[in-house]
């Protein structure tokens, strides 16, 4: 990706030098307990909501963009800017208003409006603070562990937890969340798999405005849908217990995740990615 020398969002939240990471505490929601449940095959939908009630979002100690020397988070920056570009255009063409949220990075642990997580949490968005959350070291996981490098690859989670905080504005989460306690577990999970493969979907129409702008470069899409590839559900269950239960799936299969997101870079048309009506996924 062509990103060297372009703007960097101001909307970065730095609390990796201390003051803004806290003590592990209290209980997992929204995304983060989807996040839990890939690696533990527990229903993600049953937490939400758990900790909301009375909680409020933690202060960090303000917005930083110094990142000198830091590739990774000048990178992130930068991709985070580019979904502000897109997405500003993209609701504006529907008389709608983008409002961006931040992109908190963390090292270690960390609290947010959503609970607290750890870097074993891996990246998630926060619809309760409106907040993206990465703790930078996940992408030498995703090229060591899952085999997923590039630059791209990392835009790919960005974008993709961006499409969280469109599903929030949108309210399709808090659809999903008022289903919790009304329909079985497995319903549960199904919905949690289309929420997510919405969120691929909408990073797919992000990487569709930024390959128009001529941003991308050869090889880019291949990262992306190999990273979506690599952190599927099934590949995931493989690995971790050598056979898959797709009823415990959260997320969706590789071959769902990179059909999603294809999906959205050939369209490039946020109406065309109705996950929850779709017949087969």
């Amino acid at each position: 990706m062509k990103w060297m020398g372009r703007r960097e969002s101001g909307n970065i939240e730095d609390r990796r030098s201390g003051g803004g990471g806290l003590a592990l505490g209290g209980g997992l929601t929204a995304v983060i307990a989807v996040v839990f449940a890939l690696l533990t095959g527990q229903n993600p939908l049953e937490f939400i909501g758990m900790t909301q009630q009375g909680a409020s979002p933690t202060q960090g100690p303000g917005i930083s963009t110094d990142v000198k020397d830091d590739p990774n988070s000048h990178f992130v920056a930068v991709v985070l800017a580019e979904t502000e570009d897109v997405w500003d255009s993209v609701f504006r063409a529907q008389n709608l208003r983008y409002e961006k949220p931040v992109l908190t990075l963390f090292s270690g642990q960390v609290r947010s409006g959503c609970g607290a997580a750890s870097s074993s949490t891996g990246p998630f968005y926060c619809p309760a603070d409106s907040k993206v959350y990465i703790d930078l070291s996940f992408y030498d996981e995703l090229k060591q562990r899952f085999g997923a490098p590039g630059d791209f690859a990392m835009a790919y989670v960005v974008a993709h937890e961006v499409g969280h905080h469109i599903q929030h504005l949108l309210g399709t989460t808090d659809k999903v969340d008022r289903m919790r306690g009304k329909v079985s577990d497995e319903e549960l999970n199904a919905l949690s798999v289309r929420l997510e493969l919405q969120a691929d979907f909408l990073a797919g129409v992000w990487a569709h405005h930024t390959q128009k702008k001529e941003l991308l470069e050869a090889g880019d899409i291949e990262e992306a849908l190999n990273a979506a590839n690599a952190i599927g559900d099934d590949r995931l269950q493989m690995e971790a217990q050598g056979y898959v239960v797709p009823d415990a799936f959260t997320h969706g299969t590789s071959a769902q995740r990179m059909r999603w997101f294809k999906k959205g870079l050939e369209t490039g048309d946020i109406r065309a990615g109705d996950t929850f009506a779709a017949g087969t996924l």
